[in-house]
């Protein structure tokens, strides 16, 4: 009832997403919220909708998506498109942005890689909840081995020390944190991605603030924001963030 009164008392949005994420997103230690490109873009966002959006930090990856599901987080910044997903969040399009995701491997244990068949046999790392698309999770389901940890930092350490043949992440946050964690000279990104997804921005349907009146105003601002090729630009400003200040992490 009444949608009106709902958007009306709807003075201010909440978004997430995941933590180890950077350039896109990433958590600056002590604080409770969260830096990089699509905290920006959810910064240009809320000055074409005229309403504050806070990008906070409510955990890891797995517990940010139960904040949302829950509807106590309202959006969530930075979606691949599952079923699964889009049973408790709308998706807005166009996507923010597009990555690509990538099979990590150690010095230590390299092996040839031209296809997901290659996986096949192996024991795999990645992190929880995390999806790299409808059709290679469903292939991974059926046919690969694959443990999940709580971090992204547990995945590469565990395939550093040998524990693991390979992790599936995503490729700029994964180089970001393989960098950050000194492990260049041991793990490394193999071509081809695994896959390519959009990243999109999402809202939960137990979220009080989700309104027709409210999805349209979203809908409009993050089109407008995609034609004048913002997410590029603080991609960009996120890129040198990232760079000039690493240690925050």
């Amino acid at each position: 009832f009444a949608a009106t009164e709902d958007s009306a008392s709807c003075t201010s949005l909440r978004a997430t997403g995941n933590p180890e994420y950077p350039p896109f997103l990433w958590q600056v230690e002590n604080s409770s919220l969260l830096h990089g490109a699509v905290a920006n873009l959810m910064s240009e966002l809320s000055k074409k909708i005229q309403i504050p959006i806070e990008t906070v930090y409510v955990g890891p990856w797995s517990r940010s998506q139960q904040e949302v599901r829950s509807g106590r987080v309202d959006l969530m910044a930075g979606a691949f498109y599952t079923s699964e997903r889009a049973d408790y969040m709308e998706y807005f399009t166009p996507a923010m942005m597009f990555t690509k995701s990538v099979v990590w491997q150690s010095a230590v244990s390299k092996f040839d890689y031209n296809s997901w068949q290659d996986l096949k046999g192996r024991w795999g790392v990645t992190v929880i909840n995390n999806s790299f698309g409808q059709e290679f999770d469903a292939y991974a389901k059926q046919n690969l081995n694959l443990l999940t940890v709580a971090s992204l930092e547990q995945a590469l350490s565990m395939l550093g020390a040998g524990r693991a043949d390979f992790v599936l992440y995503e490729k700029n946050p994964g180089a970001a944190y393989v960098q950050k964690m000194g492990l260049e000279n041991v793990v490394s990104a193999v071509e081809p991605a695994i896959s390519s997804e959009g990243l999109f921005l999402t809202i939960s349907k137990e979220s009080p603030c989700n309104t027709l009146e409210l999805k349209n105003k979203i809908a409009t601002a993050l089109r407008e924001l995609v034609d004048e090729s913002v997410p590029q630009d603080v991609l960009v400003d996120a890129l040198t963030e990232w760079r000039e200040g690493p240690s925050k992490l």
